[in-house]
C-alpha cells in the first residue's frame, strides 16, 4: 500500500454478480489499493466493503466520494423512493437491495450511480478503445450479460437504463435459454452462468473445438447485429470473462459480417474488426468506470 498524501482520493467499487472489486484511486487514476470481495449475500458482502473503506480511511486514504458501478437492474430516478436500489434481479438475494443508502450512511460519502456496464462504456469512451467514440456500447459476457450506452459522452438512461442482455432473439438450433424471466434472450444463452446449465459444465472447462463455442459466437453476432442498427454505434465492446476465449471475438466478427449480409456500408477504410473490439482497459474498465462518475458534471 502506497503512503498516503495530500490528494482528492476517490473510492471506487465494480459490483458484479460474482465480485465486488472495490479500490482507492487518486486523482490521476492510479490505483492505490485494491480487494475483492466475493458476491454472496447483501449482509456479508456489504459488510466487508464497508470495512475495507474504513480501514483504508484508517490509513490516510480519505475521501469524499464514491463511484458505485452496479449491476442492476438498478432504480436510477432520483425522484422515486427507492433510488439507487437493485430491483428484481436474477441475483439471489438481491431484489430490493437500496445498496446506495446502505453505502451512503455507512461510509459517510457522497455516492455516484450508475449500472456497471454504463459505467465500463463510459471508461472506454473516455480512456479505452472507444475513445471519442459519439456512440459507444460496452457489453460485458460473465456471471451475466449486460450492455452500456455511452452518447456524446453520456451515459444512457431513459426510462430505466439500458438492459441489453435481456433482448430476445431466437436462439441457435438445438439450444434453449435458461433465463429465468426471458428464456431466450441474450443473458438466457451466453451468460457463463446459463452456458454451464444448458451444456452441464462450466464454460471455461469446455474444450475449444465444442460446438458451444460456436453457438455463443453466433448468438453474441445476433447481438451485435441488432446494436449495429438500433444504435449505430462507432463501437462495440465486448468485454466480460467469457470474451478471454481465444478465437471467439474473430468468429463473432465473421457472423455478424454475415448475418447483416452487406445491408451496411461502412465507412471507407473502416472494417468490422475495427467497430467490434475487446477493452482497451483490459480488467480495469469496471473500476475506473466508477471512477469516472465521480467525474461527470
Amino acid at each position: 500500500m502506497q503512503t498516503p498524501k495530500q490528494a482528492p482520493y476517490i473510492a471506487a467499487i465494480e459490483a458484479g454478480g460474482t465480485k465486488f472489486n472495490c479500490a482507492i484511486i487518486d486523482s490521476d487514476r492510479n490505483i492505490i489499493s485494491t480487494k475483492r470481495i466475493d458476491t454472496t449475500t447483501p449482509e456479508q458482502t456489504l459488510d466487508l466493503v464497508i470495512a475495507f473503506f474504513n480501514e483504508q480511511k484508517l490509513a490516510g486514504f480519505n475521501f469524499e466520494k464514491l463511484g458505485l458501478a452496479c449491476f442492476g437492474p438498478l432504480d436510477l430516478n432520483k425522484q422515486s423512493a427507492h433510488y439507487g436500489s437493485i430491483t428484481a434481479t436474477p441475483k439471489p438475494d438481491w431484489s430490493n437491495t437500496p445498496i446506495t443508502s446502505i453505502l451512503e450512511a455507512a461510509l459517510n460519502c457522497t455516492i455516484f450511480l450508475d449500472t456497471d456496464v454504463n459505467a465500463a462504456a463510459l471508461a472506454e469512451y473516455k480512456w479505452g478503445n472507444a475513445t471519442n467514440a459519439s456512440v459507444a456500447i460496452y457489453i460485458t459476457i460473465g456471471t451475466g450479460v449486460g450492455g452500456g450506452v455511452v452518447i456524446n459522452g453520456q451515459p444512457l438512461h431513459g426510462l430505466i437504463h439500458p438492459e441489453i442482455g435481456h433482448m430476445i432473439i431466437s436462439p441457435p438450433k438445438g439450444i434453449q435459454g435458461v433465463c429465468p424471466f426471458h428464456g431466450n434472450c441474450i443473458e438466457g444463452l451466453a451468460a457463463g452462468r446459463s452456458m454451464a446449465k444448458i451444456w452441464n459444465q462450466p464454460a471455461e472447462t469446455l474444450p475449444d473445438d465444442h460446438q458451444a463455442w460456436d453457438i455463443q459466437a453466433q448468438v453474441l453476432a445476433s447481438l451485435c447485429h441488432n446494436l449495429l442498427l438500433n444504435f449505430s454505434p462507432e463501437k462495440i465492446i465486448l468485454g466480460g470473462g467469457v470474451m478471454n476465449k481465444p478465437g471467439l471475438l474473430e468468429n463473432i466478427i465473421n457472423y455478424t459480417q454475415e448475418s447483416l449480409n452487406g445491408y451496411i456500408t461502412l465507412p471507407e477504410s473502416l472494417t468490422f474488426a475495427d467497430i467490434i473490439l475487446l477493452p482497451g482497459l483490459d480488467q480495469h474498465s469496471g473500476l475506473f468506470g466508477a471512477f469516472a462518475l465521480t467525474q461527470q458534471q
